[in-house]
């Protein structure tokens, strides 16, 4: 996939999305605030959480790898199949995959009875052993919506059987940093949800 900025037709495109201006998604005209954007989870949280693992009941969650354009810290835009942009003035507080591993674990700790890991804490009892690739996680110009896409990976310990499923959510956006953002935290959750309902329904 090749990662530049076009001008021309590109330009016409991302001009006529709806809402969508040239100024907010390239940055021309002025300089407005840079935007910081997290993850939050929307599953509510458990007035408490103590919790004991029986042998292999356990769950250790990795932190996803992602394709090169969700290495930053920036919001891709997928103009075309070929040609991708960032959304100017818009940032992650993290890498996508960061933020959204740590999403998921939170999740599952929120919504199931499972100990939840991370892999340092794995060395002795990892469990179930949930990773995966972030495919996507950004907007797409020619919906008007952003995408968050997540293969995960489950095995338990010890068994040389694993299980992969593609978890996808969207959600609507203008392509300006005010509505991507909170887009992006809708559609992240609805991926952790599916996940943490997967991951809850192995024999916990």
């Amino acid at each position: 996939m090749r990662l530049f900025f076009r001008t021309g037709a590109a330009l016409a495109l991302v001009a006529a999305l709806g809402g969508c201006s040239i100024s907010s998604m390239l940055g021309v005209g002025g300089k407005p605030p840079v935007t910081l954007v997290t993850l939050s989870p929307e599953a509510p949280e458990p007035a408490t959480i103590a919790r004991t693992a029986a042998a292999g009941q356990a769950v250790t969650i990795a932190t996803p790898s992602a394709p090169r354009e969700l290495g930053t810290i920036r919001v891709p835009v997928q103009l075309t199949p070929t040609d991708i942009q960032y959304i100017a003035n818009l940032q992650l507080a993290d890498t996508p995959s960061r933020l959204f591993g740590a999403l998921v674990a939170e999740t599952v700790r929120r919504t199931t009875n499972r100990v939840v890991l991370d892999p340092a804490q794995a060395g002795l009892d990892p469990g179930l052993v949930v990773s995966g690739e972030l495919q996507r996680f950004g907007y797409d110009a020619s919906t008007g919506q952003v995408v968050v896409t997540y293969d995960g990976s489950l095995s338990a310990g010890g068994s040389n059987q694993t299980e992969t499923r593609r978890f996808t959510a969207t959600a609507p956006a203008d392509g300006t940093a005010a509505t991507v953002g909170p887009a992006l935290n809708r559609a992240a959750n609805q991926v952790a949800t599916d996940v943490a309902r997967w991951i809850g329904n192995h024999g916990a």
